[in-house]
């Protein structure tokens, strides 16, 4: 087997105070390439926070996060942070397209975070992906102008911008009907496994969860299943 694409072990997340709340407790898991894992759980057992730990989002009161075997518990917030714009796609249950602009500059707007293309070319790759989502017509449009599922191909086509090997997703289909939910699902196992990313829903569609490779259940802030 390959190395993993990501790889927590023993990490744990508690928020200090008067009384201590921990998010997550000693979880450990690894997610391979071509991989389409779901986390579920009942609201408040650990899986967004989960989420938020492996997209580098937030970090660890301890354990270790290793993405394509380097170690990221060392590294400071700018290195994180460029770390995510080149590695790491996120896909959120609100959208948050910047409706001030369209859906073609939504999508290029990591490309040119990112700095390693040209302007034409960020261009090209951009309506390429919206085109790959059935978007093709739709790119001049602001975000009001699109409807919850479009949105969300939109973003979809946003954290693929920087052709990244692994994409995480909270509650992606949270706001969608269930034609535009079953859509969002199609294409992020396709995503998986015809073209080898490594794919981490956390969803408490039942449903969804089915359709992944993997389930990971958590209960009170820990992994209980499928790690």
């Amino acid at each position: 087997m390959t190395d993993p694409v990501i790889e927590a072990e023993r990490l744990t997340r508690r928020l200090p105070g008067e009384i201590t709340v921990t998010l997550v407790s000693d979880a450990s898991l690894a997610v391979y390439e071509g991989e389409f894992v779901a986390i579920t759980g009942a609201s408040g057992s650990g899986k967004s926070s989960l989420l938020y730990l492996l997209g580098l989002l937030d970090r660890p009161t301890s354990g270790h996060i290793r993405l394509h075997g380097r170690e990221t518990s060392t590294l400071d917030e700018d290195a994180l942070a460029e770390l995510r714009l080149e590695q790491l796609g996120f896909v959120f249950q609100f959208h948050f397209l910047l409706p001030e602009f369209s859906a073609l500059e939504n999508v290029m707007l990591p490309m040119q975070r990112l700095d390693r293309l040209r302007q034409t070319e960020i261009e090209a790759r951009a309506r390429e992906l919206l085109a790959s989502l059935d978007l093709a017509g739709e790119g001049n449009k602001l975000p009001r102008q699109l409807s919850g599922g479009q949105s969300q191909r939109v973003a979809i086509a946003r954290a693929l911008a920087n052709d990244p090997l692994l994409i995480l997703a909270d509650e992606p289909t949270g706001n969608l009907d269930s034609n535009a939910s079953a859509n969002v699902q199609n294409i992020l196992a396709e995503l998986a496994h015809r073209h080898g990313r490594a794919v981490i829903v956390v969803t408490h569609d039942r449903d969804f969860a089915a359709a992944a490779d993997r389930v990971i259940e958590m209960s009170d802030a820990r992994i209980v299943r499928g790690a």
